[in-house]
């Protein structure tokens, strides 16, 4: 076992401590990676405060993670000690069910590994990214392509792919008119990959605060949700809508958006069910539905998509002491866009 340095909160108001973790031994297949970079995602905050449920104290959160690789076992092929590497959301699965095969291993019938709060067979939950460094194993790894800049690209191990994914599955590019509802920190991420692939996109936000911002990131159209107006001259406009927004919404006047055979996939995840009238769909043959991130080959896609059309996330780099702030601060939407942590330079 190797011994490094983490973050972990113990109880639901604790806020995070400074303590050590163990890291497994390298086996055959692994790669160890020293962490320079963990992203803030607002699925750490609903963990580390239990506001999901189910979590395994004490907890240490982090999915967004870029590191290079220190060390790998004599199995691995495809990594090398100096590489830049990134983990995302989970860090193994079954790999022989019909989803692990077809590479979408989120989906894996005996149950997805996450990269923290996942329960492991000698009791302890598995650790995360505010940490000194992770093993994975090899199949779970990605490459971090050289032009993108490893602080930006970190947020793209979750926020890139959970927006990439149904863009790619709705077919979202051109001549398909894209609607972001939300700017924070997927939104902004989203809007950047809608445009890169040729999309028309239009952000829907509660006000134009960020519409400067939108519009530098590649809509071409912003529109205020606060404003009645929005909906009566955007009716029937959309092929997609894509909710990047956690909080509780009028999901029927959104769904009123959308053109014949339009689709609405919320990649937010509020926490009281959406009510909806079967009608509102039946009438012009609309699609609500989810989306939760991708598979390891459709994230190594979405990296090297990105390091080609220079899409990175935009970023405030934190220290370890201030996480804490940081999840408040996110809570009160007070960040453009994405925290990232400096692990290498303040956990050590």
């Amino acid at each position: 076992m190797t011994t490094v340095p983490a973050l972990e909160a113990v109880s639901t108001d604790s806020g995070f401590r400074r303590t050590t973790i163990e890291r497994r031994p390298v086996g055959p297949g692994d790669v160890e990676i020293e962490i320079d970079f963990a992203g803030i995602c607002h699925s750490d905050i609903h963990v580390a405060r239990d506001e999901w449920g189910g979590t395994h104290y004490p907890v240490t959160p982090g999915h967004e993670i870029v590191g290079r690789v220190s060390a790998v076992g004599e199995a691995v092929t495809g990594f090398a000690p100096g590489d830049t590497v990134g983990v995302g959301c989970f860090v193994d699965s079954c790999g022989r069910c019909e989803y692990c095969t077809d590479g979408q291993e989120q989906f894996c019938t005996e149950g997805v590994t996450a990269t923290y709060n996942t329960p492991q067979a000698g009791g302890a939950a598995t650790r995360g990214g505010y940490s000194g460094a992770i093993v994975v194993d090899e199949r779970f790894v990605l490459r971090v392509p050289e032009a993108l800049d490893p602080a930006r690209a970190a947020p793209l191990l979750c926020a890139g792919i959970t927006t990439y994914a149904p863009f790619k599955r709705w077919g979202a590019g051109p001549g398909r008119r894209v609607a972001v509802l939300g700017m924070g920190g997927l939104g902004h991420v989203a809007v950047k990959i809608a445009a890169a692939l040729g999309a028309e996109v239009t952000v829907l936000s509660q006000s134009l605060s960020k519409q400067e911002d939108g519009l530098a990131f590649g809509a071409t159209d912003y529109w205020a949700t606060s404003d009645p107006e929005t909906f009566q001259r955007n009716k029937g406009r959309f092929d997609l809508i894509l909710n990047t927004v956690s909080a509780d919404l009028p999901i029927e006047q959104y769904l009123s958006l959308l053109r014949v055979d339009g689709v609405l996939c919320s990649v937010g995840l509020p926490t009281e069910p959406y009510s909806v009238r079967a009608m509102a769909l039946a009438a012009r043959q609309r699609v609500l539905t989810g989306s939760m991130v991708g598979g390891i080959p459709q994230t190594q896609e979405m990296l090297d998509f990105c390091a080609e059309h220079g899409v990175e996330a935009e970023i405030e780099l934190i220290g370890a002491d201030d996480v804490d702030a940081a999840y408040d601060r996110v809570v009160a939407s007070d960040v453009r866009y994405r925290f990232v942590i400096d692990v290498a330079r303040t956990l050590a």
